[in-house]
């Protein structure tokens, strides 16, 4: 599984909840379209953590590069039922950060495997 960290804080924090709401729908339609596997939207949580990460984090689940280029595909075509989508939530963040990371070890990682020399 790969996982596509976005870190970033709101241009408005006091329409927090419309942005969880535009967050649902717009990846929500990555899902329904198989797209992506799922996602999660946090807070930071006391203040705690680096300030250049920002206070919210989403997190996109993808079985793998593949998928998450069809993503990137779709959202690219700027379609307007996707552009809407993705403009409800790009729009309202500000110092965005971003992040691939994968499953460790890999499923096809060899176990036993000589090292070098």
């Amino acid at each position: 599984m790969d996982h596509y960290h976005l870190w970033f804080d709101l241009r408005h924090t006091g329409k927090d909840l419309e942005f969880c709401d535009a967050v649902d729908r717009y990846l929500g339609r990555l899902k329904e379209e198989g797209l992506i596997e799922g996602h999660r939207l946090a807070r930071r949580k006391l203040g705690f953590g680096p300030a250049e990460l920002g206070e919210f984090h989403i997190e996109i689940l993808t079985t793998d590069m593949s998928q998450l280029e069809r993503a990137f595909q779709r959202v690219g075509t700027r379609a307007p039922d996707i552009e809407r989508l993705h403009a409800a939530v790009f729009s309202a963040v500000t110092g965005f950060r971003s992040a691939l990371y994968r499953d460790f070890p890999d499923t096809f990682r060899a176990r036993g495997a000589p090292g070098p020399a």
